[in-house]
């Protein structure tokens, strides 16, 4: 900060940039929500607006039974899967029975027990029947599932060999759609940033620079992080044509203004010493000494020096001596500050 400013003059000038921040930061949001909800201003696309609607809704309708055919027949493949696993269990059981029963009898050797064999015997073939009916009721089942799989899946197949040419179709409006936004964007952010250009060049010292402000770091941030995230690509050569677009029109104007600034100095350098002063401001000058640079060209100088009262690069005054109390003093000085006697300065405000 300047050290030629008021104590209540620089607190000031901090919350006028506090200010200038919290008016680019609310710009920002606003620009953001702006920019982002620009894709919504067209309907969004999808593969089967460029598909046969007829066909469309004719192979969603058999997509749809054939995802409930498939459906039906795993939940009655489960059943019947788990009815042979119960007959199985049955006739394993019957059969530990019976080879237990078998094993008695051999030992006992007794053959009124043979009636007893046979029905044993014909109900173990009875559970062994219900056993192979269960298994075929699975396998019945397992066909049935097969179909169902099979009929989805070449519902699929002609599903992806319908959308292969519309997809071609959705990629390339999808490619339109991004470039007609990125034109909405570019035509809402280029503006504001032309706009702030101006204010940059003729307003950035004015009463309310701290809006001028808050509004060029709006339209800078809006447009270099809001908008040139959605550059096309079309394989990078978009963007490293703004790039270089940006770069060339950037490096140009630093180029103009430092010829500008130049020749301005130059001619500066060449007025008489009270004639330079008229183009200083107080302000300016102090901080510039305070920087230890010559408030006219801007050169270091060392100012520790007591013998150095005059720029030894462009012969402005520096130093001088009160009209009243004889004190070596800055010449920018409006006061003494020995004596306090009024300088005779013609600085600007």
């Amino acid at each position: 900060m300047s050290k030629g400013l008021r104590f209540t003059e620089k607190w000031l000038q901090r919350a006028l940039w506090l200010v200038a921040f919290a008016f680019a930061a609310f710009l920002i949001g606003l620009g953001s929500a702006i920019v982002g909800n620009l894709w919504d201003v067209e309907p969004e696309l999808t593969i089967e607006q460029f598909m046969d609607s007829a066909q469309v809704a004719a192979l969603r309708a058999e997509q749809e039974q054939a995802r409930d055919r498939r459906d039906a027949a795993q939940l009655e493949f489960e059943q019947a899967t788990q009815k042979h696993e119960v007959a199985r269990a049955n006739t394993r059981t019957a059969r530990e029975t019976l080879d237990n029963w078998l094993a008695t009898r051999r030992a006992t050797a007794r053959p009124d027990q043979d009636p007893e064999l046979i029905n044993r015997t014909k109900a173990l073939d009875a559970l062994e029947a219900q056993e192979r009916t269960a298994l075929a009721a699975v396998q019945a089942q397992e066909q049935v599932l097969l179909d169902a799989n099979q009929a989805l899946h070449r519902a699929g197949d002609r599903w992806e060999k319908m959308e292969g040419p519309a997809r071609a179709a959705f990629i390339d409006a999808a490619q339109a759609k991004e470039l007609r936004v990125f034109l909405y964007r570019l035509a809402l952010t280029l503006p504001l940033l032309v706009l702030a250009g101006w204010l940059f060049a003729k307003k950035r010292k004015g009463a309310y620079w701290p809006f001028v402000w808050g509004f060029i770091i709006f339209a800078l941030f809006t447009f270099f992080f809001e908008l040139v995230p959605y550059l096309p690509s079309y394989g990078g050569y978009v963007r490293y044509l703004v790039g270089i677009v940006i770069t060339f029109l950037v490096g140009r104007y630093a180029i103009v203004s430092l010829q500008r600034y130049l020749a301005r100095q130059k001619e500066a350098e060449a007025l008489p010493d009270a004639q330079r002063r008229q183009t200083l401001r107080y302000d300016t000058a102090l901080a510039r000494l305070g920087k230890g640079v010559c408030p006219g060209c801007e050169r270091p100088v060392d100012l520790k020096d007591a013998s150095l009262d005059y720029c030894p690069h462009c012969g402005i005054g520096l130093f001088d001596k009160c009209g009243c109390c004889s004190s070596r003093k800055n010449a920018f000085a409006r006061f003494c500050f020995s004596c306090g006697t009024p300088a005779n300065t013609s600085l600007a405000d």
